[in-house]
């Protein structure tokens, strides 16, 4: 008698849960939604973020309200994501720091711990040296730096970042050693300007105002094809070399939110993507819009994570969980 009165008592639970999902994601959005970006104001990540949560919210007719949780590479919003209720009102606007963060050791979960909504857009982290520099291309820079390893300095967003990264798959496909200077998002560029950094690696929407203004020269990017706002600007791979590491932009959920929640915000995600003012953007700032879904984007991230662990052991900065 008692084993059937937990079985009913759990099947009744079941049903419970099964219900309130069900409820939930009928009346689903019905009030605002929190849009949690990991870095701070004024960047690339915060300006796409915005505008995204713009858009959406014209498609899901409430409010998405951006909130700044920068922190430990994306760790502060990631956590903030993890254990926040699962029912689709906390939204993360995830990167390629989702995958850099966890394996640095910044949290204390993996990349899937989180359910992922799916990508947004993807864009090069283009290697930049200051325009009146003595390197015209990025070959020069290869001869340069193997005739004199541990001498350059090579600025980055932060140890561990998806540009220090880049920087260092960079740097191994090259097979030059280098001194990596983490600068932060702000004084990355102005490392570079100033002489105390002699390149960087950045996203191509950190580089891309400077470099037409003429102050910054883009020599090559790590990514599988030509960009085209820098059309003339070789890949990695056209030069002879094996490093690719794009930057990523999606969003992320709490785990166990309802798939028909999920839906509804990819299908938003989507249409918010393929908007005028977000494809404007896109267009002016040299990022590829590309909407990914959940299966395709969970193949991705299982893919880049791998190559993500790899550098950082080469580099001795994984930490296991």
């Amino acid at each position: 008698m008692c084993t059937i009165k937990k079985m009913l008592s759990r099947s009744l639970a079941f049903l419970y849960l099964v219900f309130f999902a069900a409820t939930a994601s009928a009346g689903f959005p019905d009030r605002p939604i929190e849009f949690i970006i990991p870095f701070g104001a004024g960047g690339g990540a915060d300006i796409e973020g915005r505008l995204l949560a713009k858009e959406m919210s014209n498609i899901l007719g409430v409010p998405l309200t951006p909130i700044n949780k920068p922190g430990a590479g994306g760790a502060i919003t990631y956590t903030y994501i993890v254990n926040s209720k699962p029912d689709g009102y906390t939204i993360g606007w995830n990167s390629t720091s989702v995958l850099t963060t966890t394996n640095l050791g910044n949290t204390d979960f993996d990349y899937d711990a989180m359910d992922h909504i799916g990508r947004v857009e993807y864009q090069p982290q283009p290697f930049v040296v200051k325009a009146d520099s003595n390197w015209k291309s990025f070959q020069d820079f290869v001869s340069d730096c193997r005739s004199n390893p541990n001498t350059y300095k090579i600025a980055n967003s932060g140890t561990g970042s998806a540009t220090h990264t880049a920087a260092i798959a960079i740097m191994n496909a090259i097979n030059c050693k280098v001194i990596h200077l983490p600068k932060g998002i702000k004084g990355r560029n102005a490392s570079v300007l100033s002489g105390e950094a002699d390149a960087m690696v950045a996203p191509l929407t950190g580089a891309i105002r400077l470099s037409k203004a003429g102050k910054l020269r883009i020599l090559a990017v790590p990514t599988s094809k030509r960009n085209m706002v820098i059309p003339d600007v070789p890949t990695m791979g056209e030069l002879g070399y094996d490093a690719e590491l794009d930057l990523f932009r999606g969003l992320s959920v709490a785990p166990g939110t309802p798939q028909s929640i999920k839906d509804k915000l990819f299908d938003a995600m989507s249409k918010a993507a393929k908007s005028k003012a977000f494809m404007g953007l896109a267009k002016k700032k040299g990022f590829t819009v590309d909407p990914m879904g959940p299966k395709a984007f969970t193949a991705l991230l299982s893919n880049e994570d791998n190559k993500v662990k790899n550098i950082f052991k080469g580099a001795d900065l994984y930490k296991s969980k």
